[in-house]
């Protein structure tokens, strides 16, 4: 379809959301933190979107799918890291809260849309 990008896929827009929290919550983490956590959640949450967005040009249905999957991977990962930091107190239950409503949101999108690849049967094997 002409015109269509991967920023059409409302997957990747709610992923690209969540990386734009992801990074205004890791600002405020320690400076140690910067090749730590701070690299490794930031790392992961850029995966999300980027991989929604790599796969959008992939012809086939299992190129698709596997880029999708790493999104959903790095996806799972972040969830973690939400986690862990909440847990060592560089954010708050506040920013834990907005940030699970935003993967929650992502995750939502994208297992909905690799749903619909896996059912389109005009996307070829």
């Amino acid at each position: 379809m002409e015109g269509y990008s991967f920023r059409d896929i409302i997957a990747w827009q709610k992923a690209h959301d969540f990386v734009l929290a992801v990074y205004d919550k890791c600002k405020n983490f320690p400076q140690w933190e910067r090749y730590g956590l701070w690299s490794q959640f930031t790392r992961a949450a850029v995966s999300i979107p980027a991989n929604i967005a790599e796969g959008n040009k992939k012809l086939g249905k299992a190129d698709k799918l596997r880029f999708l999957n790493i999104s959903q991977s790095s996806l799972e990962e972040c969830r973690y890291y939400i986690i862990l930091s909440q847990d060592l107190h560089y954010i708050t239950k506040e920013d834990a809260d907005l940030l699970n409503y935003k993967i929650e949101g992502a995750s939502w999108y994208l297992n909905a849309y690799i749903n619909g690849i896996i059912n389109n049967s005009g996307i070829k094997d």
